[in-house]
């Protein structure tokens, strides 16, 4: 796969299709590649959450926080780990190549590098975080009251 082919791909993923070419060439350049056989741990349950993670090629199963439910499957363009490309945290589940598989590991250190450099594209992720999170304060005012008592 080329540059244009990853620059493509890391360009429809959440949050990054707010990032220029030049910012995306950045973390393209930057980032760890990581290739996996089928079966592969990505990462394990509680392991140190050093980054987030684009799916380049194949599928990344990642289990639910919760045991019991079933695994979402996380094909091209999907990012895992949002959180994790600013904070490093522990891992709430684990996830596993589905398929043989190619990933794009990207740190809080090269995340905030490329914001400082690109701070348009700063603003703009900063203002989809900021939806998201006034989108599930909203949902979880909507649900207050099965959980009050009367």
């Amino acid at each position: 796969m080329g540059l244009d082919d990853d620059i493509a791909i890391l360009s429809a993923a959440p949050l990054f299709r707010f990032m220029g070419r030049d910012a995306l060439r950045l973390l393209c350049f930057a980032a760890e590649r990581r290739s996996l056989a089928a079966g592969d741990v990505l990462y394990a349950r509680d392991e140190r959450a050093d980054g987030g993670f684009v799916v380049l090629t194949g599928a990344i199963a990642v289990a639910p926080r919760r045991a019991g439910g079933e695994p979402v499957v996380a094909g091209p363009s999907a990012l895992i780990g949002r959180l994790s490309l600013f904070l490093r945290g522990e891992r709430p589940s684990e996830a596993r190549a589905s398929v043989p598989s190619e990933v794009l590991r990207i740190t809080p250190t090269l995340m905030r590098r490329v914001l400082q450099e690109f701070p348009d594209a700063a603003a703009a992720i900063e203002a989809d975080l900021t939806e998201d999170l006034v989108a599930f304060t909203r949902d979880l005012d909507g649900v207050r009251p099965r959980f009050e008592g009367p």
